[in-house]
């Protein structure tokens, strides 16, 4: 539904442009295409190395297919891995490690299978945590860049097509045209910052926030459990987060 948006927000454009007259042909040019969406690319480049770029243009895939995170079913699977390491001991996981559906859980049990203390595995998720944030910010903070480019990258179009009209001044009739052509480079700016780039960059700031909500409570759960703590107390740990997972809904 994100890229949807995406589409839906153009077709308004085009929409309010054919009500007003306006052929919508007339925004296909390709050379104010190259300086705004060639140009802030290569500015990216310049500010951002390949890896983030690449890095950034997975993510730009979440518009499509975001990833996301089942509550629900996670409390459920540390319920039942309390259940069991109560009534069976913390070895009888090891059974339950391929149920979990990331590597952030399978790597929890598996610490907790091989006997790591709840201090040190609160460490070390934490730190885990941590790390994935930090591999994420570059990713949306390259997206808002190109955002912040590309308009001013839309008005050097619209200069350089101002500059050409001004030769066809002994021609008043391919004056006008080449006066509208100009400023469709602004236009794609203005679109690509606004309806592309910066939702993008806070779409994956979303996501990534969600995910470390997620990745919180599952961390709630394996130090509880780890702890030895009751069931019924790691519900109320978890119970914190269903409520966050709702304000957020």
């Amino acid at each position: 539904m994100n890229f949807l948006g995406i589409f839906l927000a153009i077709g308004c454009i085009v929409a309010a442009m054919m009500m007003e007259g306006t052929n919508p042909t007339m925004m296909l040019v390709l050379p104010a295409f190259l300086v705004v969406f060639g140009a802030s690319f290569f500015a990216c480049v310049v500010q951002f190395p390949i890896a983030t770029i690449v890095g950034a243009l997975k993510c730009f895939i979440w518009t499509i297919a975001p990833p996301r995170n089942n509550m629900d079913a996670q409390v459920e699977l540390l319920v039942g891995l309390s259940t069991t390491a109560r009534q069976q001991g913390l070895l009888a996981l090891e059974n339950s490690i391929a149920s979990a559906s990331d590597d952030f859980t399978r790597d929890g049990i598996q610490m907790i299978v091989d006997g790591v203390d709840k201090d040190a595995l609160k460490e070390i998720l934490e730190q885990g945590i941590a790390v994935e944030e930090a591999k994420y910010e570059p990713y949306a903070k390259m997206l808002e860049a190109m955002g912040g480019y590309s308009p001013t990258m839309g008005i050097i179009g619209a200069v350089l097509g101002l500059i050409h009209a001004m030769s066809l001044l002994d021609r008043p009739d391919e004056l006008g045209p080449a006066i509208a052509v100009a400023f469709v480079a602004t236009i794609y700016g203005l679109v690509l910052a606004n309806l592309i780039c910066l939702p993008a960059s806070n779409l994956v700031k979303g996501i990534v926030a969600n995910q470390t909500l997620y990745k919180y409570m599952t961390l709630e759960g394996l130090v509880s459990i780890a702890a030895g703590e009751n069931t019924m107390m790691l519900k109320r740990r978890l119970a914190v987060y269903a409520g966050e997972k709702n304000e957020n809904a």
